[in-house]
């Protein structure tokens, strides 16, 4: 499936995040939302990514947004990345990849020459109600919070 554009309504999703509780896309409505996905729980891009939002979730949470990550790792691996890098916001565990097809965040990569299906890192920012208003395919990981924030700025 391909990446939602801008005005897209954001797909239902459900899984179970890092403390095993049930997380959905119907406990933000109302709400703005960063609903981001990576690769894989303790990696270099991933850790950036995540320790970025995580040292400016103060921030986003005064601009009215909750954060919200998802990758296919298990429950077991977000609770100890989460719990490692002290992450206040969820971490879904999406081990077959609903969320990630549903929100075009799953396909082919090419890594040296070979093809194979893996995590499209890709961030969407979601209104209120529902709608992608932003969304990010080419994600800097070490600085993604400006990333973010300057395209929203920038509206």
């Amino acid at each position: 499936m391909a990446l939602l554009e801008k005005g897209a309504q954001a797909p239902y999703f459900k899984g179970l995040n890092q403390n095993e509780e049930l997380i959905s896309s119907d406990d933000f409505k109302g709400k703005k939302l960063i609903l981001y996905f990576y690769p894989k729980d303790n990696t270099p891009g991933c850790t950036a990514e995540s320790c970025n939002l995580s040292d400016n979730y103060d921030y986003w949470l005064k601009q009215g947004y909750e954060v919200v990550g998802v990758s296919p790792d298990s429950v077991a691996s977000h609770k100890k990345f989460a719990d490692k890098y002290g992450f206040q916001f969820n971490l879904i565990s999406d081990p077959e990849h609903e969320i990630l097809e549903a929100y075009g965040a799953w396909g082919l990569k090419k890594l040296y020459g070979k093809e194979y299906m893996g995590v499209l890192r890709t961030t969407y920012v979601i209104d209120e109600n529902g709608v992608v208003v932003e969304l990010f395919s080419k994600v800097k990981t070490k600085d993604h919070t400006n990333q973010i924030s300057t395209a929203l700025d920038n509206k």
